[in-house]
């Protein structure tokens, strides 16, 4: 089947989710944690705050997340979809 014809599924789109969320929170802990890990077990979570999310810096930190994560999770369904 075809990839256009995948992605006019609800089923893909259930599959997608399966997916791409709990991949997006994994990537998110993961990169907070090798970003700011002291300031997180230390609970200076204004530290953190600067580090990954003021001055617009929250664009770029949750942006790449999200574009990886959607490009995974449609690779990742259509790949197992018959």
């Amino acid at each position: 089947m075809k990839f256009t014809d995948k992605i006019k599924q609800p089923e893909f789109w259930t599959n997608f989710l399966k997916v791409a969320l709990p991949f997006f929170v994994v990537v998110t802990l993961i990169s907070l944690f090798m970003n700011s890990w002291r300031d997180i077990f230390a609970g200076d979570f204004a530290t953190v705050a600067e580090t990954n999310f003021n001055n617009g810096k929250w664009k770029s930190f949750w942006g790449i997340k999200i574009f990886i994560s959607v490009f995974y999770g449609i690779y990742i369904t259509n790949k197992n979809m018959k």
